[in-house]
C-alpha cells in the first residue's frame, strides 16, 4: 500500500542531527508553557526524581514505539491517552493506568489553553512532561521538545511494545524496523537507572532497577553485569532473572542485552562514562519522541500541514552529577560476567574487544537492601477520552 511505503519512509527519515540546539532566547509561541511547567514540576513530580517521573519517561517509551512500517501506527502521538481503553489492555502496557491516572488530571486541566487549532493537547503532553520528568533527575540529560503533534486518529497496533521477556533478535529487530541501532537501544535503556518494575513481581512493586533510582548514573550498568544471585519477592516470574543486589530487580531482557555480543561493549561503555551515557541517551530518547513525526517539512503520516516549534528552553537543565563508579559493597571484579558472544569469546576474561572491564573499587559498609520506590498517590479520574 502507499501508505505503507510512506509510513515506512517517514519513520527511518528522521534528522541526522538530534539534540538540543546552543542555548538562545525561547520562543514567543512556547511562552505559555512556562506556568504548565512549573506546576508539573512543582504538583505532579513534587520536585523529584520519584514515582511520577519515572512514570511520565515510561509513557514517552510506550506512547511512541508504537509505530511500524508494516503494520501502521502514528508513533509518538499521544494514541495510548487519547485510545487508553485499547491500548492500555496491551500486556506490555500492564500498569501505565496507574501512570496515566496520576498525569490525567494536569492534561485536563490545560486543555482551555492547549487548543486543537494550534496542536492537540494529548500527544505534546506526554512528550512534555516526559521530557520535563528528567529535569528531577541528577546526572540527566536535558532533552530537546517539540511542540505542535497533531490528533491522534486511532489506536496503536497490538504487539509493538518490546516486553521484558523478548529474546535480543526480537528486540532488536522491533527497533530497527523503526531506525534505531544496536547502540542506540542500549542508550534508552540507561532510563532503566531512573526506574523500577511495579507488576513484573506483583507482589513487590515499585522495586527499582538499580541501586539509585533517583540518580541519573552508571549504575544499571554495572549492576546488570554482576551474577544474580537472588530474587527480591518471589521466584520464577516472566521477564524477571536473579539480581545480584538485595531489593532490586533484574530484567531478563536487561540481563541478555548486557551479555549479547551485539550489545555488550556498548553496555559496558557506560559503565563506568556517565558523561557518554547522558550524551548518548539525549538524542536517542528525541528520536523516540518524534516517531511519526517529520520534522524537516512540517507534516505528520497523515500529510496532515503541522508545523513544529522548538520548545526545549522550557526544559530545565537537572543538576549535574560527578558520578564515582565503583562496585556495591562486599562485589568485585570477580562477580562481573561478560558477554558469551561470538564476538568476545575468545577475549580474556572481563574484556570486550581488547578493552578490560576496569577494576573498581568496592563500596564500603554491609551489603545493599535497596528499599522500593515510593509509589505516587492515584487519581480516579478519568484517563482520557476513552474509546469504545
Amino acid at each position: 500500500m502507499v501508505y505503507k511505503k510512506a509510513l515506512s519512509a517517514l519513520v527511518l527519515a528522521l534528522p541526522i542531527v538530534l539534540g538540543l540546539p546552543s542555548k538562545r532566547s525561547l520562543n514567543a509561541k512556547c511562552e505559555f508553557l512556562k506556568p504548565i511547567a512549573k506546576d508539573l514540576l512543582d504538583n505532579l513530580f513534587d520536585n523529584q526524581c520519584g514515582d511520577a517521573a519515572h512514570g511520565a519517561l515510561r509513557l514517552i517509551f510506550h506512547d511512541a514505539i508504537g509505530i511500524s512500517p508494516k503494520v501502521g501506527g502514528g508513533g509518538a502521538d499521544g494514541s495510548i491517552f487519547v485510545f487508553n481503553k485499547t491500548e492500555l489492555a496491551f500486556p506490555a502496557n500492564d500498569g501505565l493506568d496507574d501512570v496515566l491516572d496520576d498525569l490525567g488530571p494536569f492534561f485536563h486541566k490545560y486543555s482551555h489553553v492547549l487548543t486543537p487549532g494550534d496542536f492537540d493537547p494529548t500527544p505534546c503532553s506526554i512528550q512534555f512532561a516526559g521530557a520535563l520528568s528528567l529535569a528531577n533527575c541528577p546526572g540527566a540529560p536535558r532533552v530537546q521538545f517539540l511542540l505542535g503533534r497533531p490528533q491522534p486518529r486511532a489506536a496503536s497496533p497490538p504487539d509493538l511494545v518490546p516486553e521484558p521477556f523478548d529474546s535480543v533478535d526480537k528486540i532488536l529487530s522491533r527497533f530497527a524496523s523503526v531506525g534505531f541501532s544496536p547502540e542506540e537501544v542500549v542508550a534508552l535503556l540507561s532510563s532503566h537507572s531512573i526506574a523500577g518494575a511495579d507488576t513484573v513481581d506483583p507482589t513487590i512493586p515499585g522495586t527499582p532497577f538499580d541501586s539509585t533510582p533517583s540518580i541519573y548514573d552508571t549504575n544499571i550498568f554495572i549492576d546488570v553485569l554482576l551474577k544474580g544471585t537472588l530474587f527480591p519477592g518471589t521466584a520464577n516470574n516472566q521477564g524477571e532473572v536473579k539480581s545480584a543486589i538485595n531489593g532490586t530487580l533484574r530484567l531478563q531482557s536487561d540481563s541478555l542485552l548486557a551479555r549479547d555480543s551485539r550489545t555488550a561493549c556498548t553496555w559496558q561503555s557506560f559503565a563506568t562514562n556517565q558523561v557518554l551515557m547522558a550524551a548518548k541517551f539525549a538524542p536517542a530518547v528525541f528520536k523516540l519522541s518524534i516517531l511519526g513525526q517529520d520534522t524537516r517539512k512540517g507534516v505528520n503520516h497523515l500529510l496532515i500541514t503541522q508545523q513544529m516549534t522548538d520548545c526545549s528552553e522550557i526544559i530545565p537543565q537537572p543538576k549535574s552529577l560527578k558520578d564515582s563508579p565503583v562496585f556495591p559493597p562486599g562485589k568485585t571484579l570477580r562477580d562481573i560476567e561478560q558477554s558469551a558472544g561470538t564476538e568476545v569469546e575468545t577475549l580474556t576474561p572481563y574484556q570486550c574487544r581488547g578493552v578490560p572491564f576496569p577494576n573498581l573499587p568496592t563500596q564500603p559498609g554491609p551489603p545493599l537492601v535497596v528499599p522500593p520506590i515510593p509509589q505516587a498517590d492515584g487519581d480516579d479520574d478519568d484517563d482520557g477520552d476513552d474509546d469504545s
